[in-house]
């Protein structure tokens, strides 16, 4: 019998809370995911990826009040962005708080995108956490789009995969990003 949406996020965030890594459909493309704030999951996922932990991964939240619980200090150019982005954009902070200090850039900066897709917000929500969002690949290898490009060793690395939307096909973008440095400076990376 298939599960529901709801045995299938309940499912996905005992895992996270257990430690445990995800794969699971974000506001772009798969990712790999777990609690941010877990240091030892987060290098789980380094790891599986074979990535070098300089090479900094970004957290989703579910809103603008787990943002402001995530950095020091939200600048105002940032809300303006958000406010203005028609795609998902991944902000990336100087100053993040209350996450894995392996998560962080080797200058302590992180990348964090308000999702508003249903499964992804809704683990946020229910661990009341960041979660890790890292494309389902190895490094270096190409990031797959969608559930049926994925690797069996990114599939059969993980603790978790999530049921839901493994069937879509299409092409989906990953996010834009942009640096907001303390003073309001904007730098576009992607």
């Amino acid at each position: 019998m298939a599960m529901t949406l709801e045995e299938d996020i309940r499912e996905a965030v005992e895992c996270l809370r257990r430690g445990g890594i995800i794969l699971y459909p974000t506001d772009t493309v798969w990712g790999i995911g777990c609690d941010a704030a877990n240091p030892d999951a987060v290098k789980k996922i380094y790891d599986l990826k074979r990535r070098a932990e300089s090479k900094s991964m970004l957290a989703l939240v579910d809103g603008e009040a787990m943002l402001e619980r995530c950095v020091e200090d939200v600048p105002e150019v940032a809300w303006q962005l958000i406010e203005a982005a028609v795609n998902p954009l991944t902000i990336i902070y100087d100053h993040p708080k209350g996450v894995a200090s392996n998560l962080l850039a080797s200058d302590g900066s992180l990348g964090i995108r308000i999702t508003g897709e249903r499964y992804s917000s809704e683990l946020c929500r229910r661990l009341r956490r960041p979660i890790v969002s890292t494309s389902a690949n190895i490094s270096g290898e190409k990031a797959p789009s969608v559930f049926s490009q994925i690797s069996d060793e990114i599939i059969n690395g993980v603790d978790y995969v999530a049921s839901y939307r493994r069937d879509e096909t299409g092409n989906p973008s990953p996010s834009n990003i942009i640096k907001v440095s303390d003073g309001g400076l904007i730098k576009v990376i992607r």
